[in-house]
């Protein structure tokens, strides 16, 4: 019997086969996916997930925000699914500040950890998306 955790047992044995197969998966990273995954533009979410089908329903951004704030409950799970729905937020007129209040409001539900990783992605986004102000 080994003392070796069973988990990291399992995740060497599929690194080394993925070696083995793909040795260009030895650098991959989750985080290539998110650009291939272009931002919607306001009009099309609008139409997609807003008003469009139900005029009596939730405008997009409101879907979006709802989103979020699940996402933000599941902590380092949704690290992908928070910096894409951040940024359909942006693109849907939701401001830093809003987006952070959605954020905040569910470290009361999701614990401290996961608002503060979710706070962290988010402002990823946000400096990314958003010109600096020198630059104008």
């Amino acid at each position: 019997m080994t003392d070796q955790n069973p988990f990291d047992a399992i995740m060497a044995m599929s690194q080394d086969w993925a070696r083995a197969m793909n040795p260009a998966l030895v650098s991959f990273t989750p985080k290539g996916f998110e650009a291939l995954w272009p931002t919607m533009p306001k009009d099309m979410m609008e139409t997609v997930l807003g008003k469009t089908f139900n005029p009596e329903g939730l405008d997009a951004k409101t879907r979006l925000m709802l989103t979020l704030g699940a996402l933000t409950m599941l902590g380092a799970q949704a690290e992908a699914q928070i910096r894409v729905t951040v940024r359909h937020l942006l693109e849907a007129g939701a401001t830093k500040q809003e987006i952070a209040e959605a954020i905040g409001l569910m470290g009361v539900f999701g614990g401290l950890p996961a608002m503060t990783k979710a706070m962290e992605l988010a402002g990823e986004v946000m400096e990314a998306e958003t010109p600096a102000e020198d630059e104008e």
